[in-house]
């Protein structure tokens, strides 16, 4: 049986989340495996993850995913086209993906198909090209553009959900991939109502239990890793370890990270040596012209070192970080079905060829900086990421991989 594909950040798993896994199944088969891309940990949003991605892909497992599969940090530090490029480009890599599901304001495939087929149509472009002219931001300019050649068909760009699913749309379009499609209506609030992960990082921010507002598989991953010491990481708690990376760095430092166009460069530099947190540079740098998120990406990009260039293409490898024994039975059909090596015991990675260790490490390295965000400093020891293992949530050793 095929399996059903989801890119996602888990950040962290809800309700909202298992909801998704359970219309899946109600519409493909009970036994529907379902994999998910995710995050590392650092997010889309230009910040660190409020659990690492070890702990969300255990929480995901138990929350009724079959394998969690992570999107390295460049494509996870990317614009929506490069999110949706990495993510669906590792779905359609593993050879064992059929089809895609997505959270959608709108529930209407039609127009997100027709959107996403616009997109790339030169007259598209000349309309896009005509609105930028003028100073309008991209986005706005885009969906402008957009508008104007499909009308009301368009608005599902005004949305975030169903501006990612036609950007997944556009990626399986140019990678080749054929899929099914499966948008699930998201219900309620557009993007932060109740029970939404924007809701529930603002409550851990405030100090706040998540006992009985996410399912109770992931509370009880996510109240293990906070009383090891491992749990919720705070911006505050990574704010002076960003803030020196960012400190040391040169203008052509921030010239070399993704999106570093007419001269913003000089704004992040000069914006680093006065702000005090991550936000406030951004902040700092902020104009009409250039999208918030955009400058939080960048400033992220910079303290971890990620270049423009990174994330072109799609992931040279695919990484498992959990998996449960559908996942377990994923991995060994993929050993012939992949179109990338699969790792699944990290220090094999040192096997593979220059690429993909280079990019492997560059995650790594985040990966210890984000440990020192960790209140159990004895669990912030650098090169943890090549000791890891998948969660594995099998009993059978005939089950596992």
């Amino acid at each position: 049986m095929k399996a059903v594909g989801i890119v996602a950040e888990y950040n962290p798993f809800h309700g909202g989340h298992q909801y998704q896994i359970r219309k899946i199944r109600e519409s493909c088969g009970a036994d529907t495996p379902v994999v998910a891309v995710m995050s590392g940990d650092f997010v889309q949003r230009g910040e660190a993850a409020s659990y690492d991605k070890f702990t969300r892909a255990e929480a995901a497992v138990r929350g009724g995913v079959s394998l969690v599969i992570e999107l390295p940090l460049p494509w996870s530090l990317s614009s929506a086209e490069g999110f949706a490029r990495g993510g669906v480009g590792l779905l359609g890599a593993t050879g064992v993906v059929g089809a895609l599901s997505f959270g959608s304001e709108s529930g209407d495939l039609s127009a997100i198909e027709k959107t996403a087929a616009v997109l790339d149509t030169p007259e598209y472009n000349e309309t896009l090209k005509a609105m930028l002219t003028g100073g309008t931001p991209f986005a706005a300019a885009r969906a402008g553009a957009a508008r104007a050649l499909l009308g009301n068909t368009a608005a599902v760009l005004n949305t975030p959900n169903d501006l990612l699913a036609v950007e997944y749309l556009r990626a399986a379009a140019k990678l080749g991939h054929t899929f099914k499609y499966i948008p699930i209506r998201r219900e309620g609030s557009v993007h932060d109502g109740a029970g939404s992960a924007s809701e529930l990082r603002a409550l851990l921010r405030e100090g706040e239990s998540l006992a009985g507002r996410i399912p109770g598989e992931a509370w009880d991953v996510f109240r293990c890793a906070d009383e090891a010491g491992r749990g919720f990481v705070s911006p505050e708690s990574l704010r002076t370890a960003i803030l020196s990376r960012l400190r040391e760095r040169t203008p052509e430092d921030f010239a070399a990270v993704p999106d570093a166009a007419e001269g913003l460069h000089f704004r992040l530099y000069e914006a680093a040596r006065r702000g005090v947190s991550p936000e406030e540079i951004a902040d700092l740098a902020r104009s009409k012209r250039y999208a918030h998120a955009r400058l939080r990406r960048m400033v992220m990009c910079a303290a971890l070192g990620v270049r423009a260039g990174d994330a072109d293409g799609v992931p040279p490898y695919i990484r498992a970080l959990g998996f449960d024994a559908r996942g377990a039975a994923l991995l060994r059909e993929m050993k012939t079905s992949a179109a990338l090596p699969v790792v699944v015991k990290s220090a094999r990675v040192k096997d593979e060829n220059e690429s993909i260790q280079r990019l492997f490490d560059l995650g790594s390295r985040a990966h210890d900086l984000y440990v020192l965000g960790w209140q159990n400093r004895a669990a912030q020891a650098a090169d943890s990421d090549y000791r890891a293992t998948p969660y594995a949530a099998v009993h059978d050793n005939q089950e596992r991989v």
